[in-house]
């Protein structure tokens, strides 16, 4: 008897895609990427196929009360280069905590998402907020 694999259709996990809302305070930085990036990559769902799609969409509140543990918050720093001579950019980890703080959760998650085409379209459903949720939805 042949097995057969199962194949989800691109317009039912459009259909099935949730929504998770998920709290930053007083989560580690690292645990808290890691339950990210499984949920936007659909990990968490028996349908999960890694060529395709899959994941649902995550919504991070409060990034600016985020924990990392250790000596991270004096050691931990962000580099990027510009391309030319003497491009290099270093922000160490407190400041870029100060100037953005959903900065430092993207970069985490993104780097951990494989290096791949579905890597920009799983960062889309990610959408990250200094301040609490609540805040969105008062009416003024």
């Amino acid at each position: 008897m042949a097995q057969r694999t199962y194949l989800p259709k691109e317009n039912e996990i459009e259909k099935n895609r949730k929504w998770h809302f998920i709290d930053a305070t007083d989560q580690v930085l690292g645990r808290l990427s890691t339950k990210i990036v499984n949920l936007l990559m659909g990990k968490h769902k028996k349908e999960f196929t890694p060529h395709m799609d899959c994941g649902d969409f995550v919504v991070v509140t409060n990034s600016d009360k985020i924990k990392i543990t250790g000596n991270k918050a004096e050691d931990k720093f962000y580099f990027r280069h510009s391309g030319y001579a003497n491009g290099a950019k270093v922000i160490p980890y407190k400041r870029q905590m100060e100037n953005d703080s959903t900065k430092v959760i993207y970069l985490a998650v993104r780097r951990m998402l494989d290096d791949n085409r579905l890597r920009d379209k799983r960062l889309k459903r990610l959408k990250i907020y200094k301040a609490d949720q609540k805040d969105f939805f008062v009416k003024k």
